[in-house]
């Protein structure tokens, strides 16, 4: 559950980032998709590394897509614009299945790399 808490605020938190600079520079908006989606992807990758098999990382990855949803939409309508009540209904679906899958994969490969590193033998 804390892994799936904290990667979804974290990718709230850059939701909300990337609508703030959407709002004041939407010409500039490349870099600031690319960097978010990179931190969360390294994010859980990195935790799975670290983790190996003792998270269910599904339960993860779906806690981490609801959290983000809710907390995206929440924080863009109090920070950046005026965001509806009618947005929630895709972030809590569309928006949580990619928010999910992109702490799964990452998650996934971070597992299998982080028992790898484990299992080989050191000199």
């Amino acid at each position: 559950m804390t892994r799936g808490l904290a990667l979804g605020a974290l990718h709230a938190v850059a939701h909300i980032a990337v609508a703030a600079v959407r709002v004041h520079s939407p010409e500039a908006l490349t870099l600031p998709r690319v960097l978010a989606l990179s931190v969360l992807v390294l994010a859980a990758a990195a935790w799975a590394v670290f983790d190996r098999a003792r998270t269910n990382w599904l339960l993860a990855a779906v806690v981490a897509g609801l959290v983000a949803g809710v907390l995206g939409v929440v924080g863009q309508a109090l920070l950046v614009d005026a965001t509806e009540l009618s947005a929630l209904g895709v972030a809590l679906t569309g928006g949580a299945a990619f928010t999910a899958l992109l702490v799964l994969a990452p998650a996934t490969l971070g597992t299998a790399l982080g028992n790898r590193l484990r299992a080989s033998p050191s000199p």
